[in-house]
């Protein structure tokens, strides 16, 4: 008997020290989210950046604790991406916290852009080196960022790069 349940226990105790298997997420996922101590600061950065160089201002509004935000960014980490940011963008990122459950922060950076209220996370901002928000209409919808595929994103920020508000 006791041989038996030396066994069981024995069995019971692998089982448990396997690993499951966890699905991979279908996007690459940033381990942080930046958190700067003067966003504002940083997006003033950002236009004298894209007044210099004329490009456009790609403003990620968005937090460390959104998963949509992380593959947001993570996605503008890889190769493919940086080349884009690179030639197209002046990037800044900007902590937005829990706008949606009264908890934001920095949101007077969205207003200063134009845009009233902040329903969640991430929000992309792609302005002139001027200050003018060229996607009104499309900035809060990136609150599905970590369902989209990379040629959805890519071809998004690609067409925006190239958006003229004039």
């Amino acid at each position: 008997m006791k041989q038996v349940l030396g066994s069981l226990l024995a069995l019971a105790l692998s089982a448990c020290a396997t690993t499951p298997h966890v699905a991979t997420p279908s996007h690459p996922e940033a381990k942080s989210y930046a958190v700067s101590e003067d966003a504002s600061a940083d997006v003033d950065a950002a236009l004298e950046r894209a007044m210099a160089s004329g490009k456009h201002v790609l403003l990620v509004m968005g937090a460390n604790w959104c998963h949509d935000s992380r593959a947001l960014a993570g996605w503008l980490e890889t190769p493919r991406f940086q080349q884009l940011v690179e030639s197209e963008y002046e990037l800044v990122f900007v902590n937005i916290g829990m706008p949606q459950t009264g908890d934001g922060h920095n949101l007077d950076i969205a207003r200063r852009f134009g845009l009233e209220e902040i329903p969640g996370s991430p929000n992309v901002l792609v302005l002139t080196p001027f200050g003018t928000l060229v996607n009104a209409e499309t900035a809060t919808t990136w609150r599905d960022a970590a369902g989209r595929s990379e040629d959805e994103i890519y071809d998004e920020l690609a067409a925006l790069a190239q958006a003229d508000p004039t």
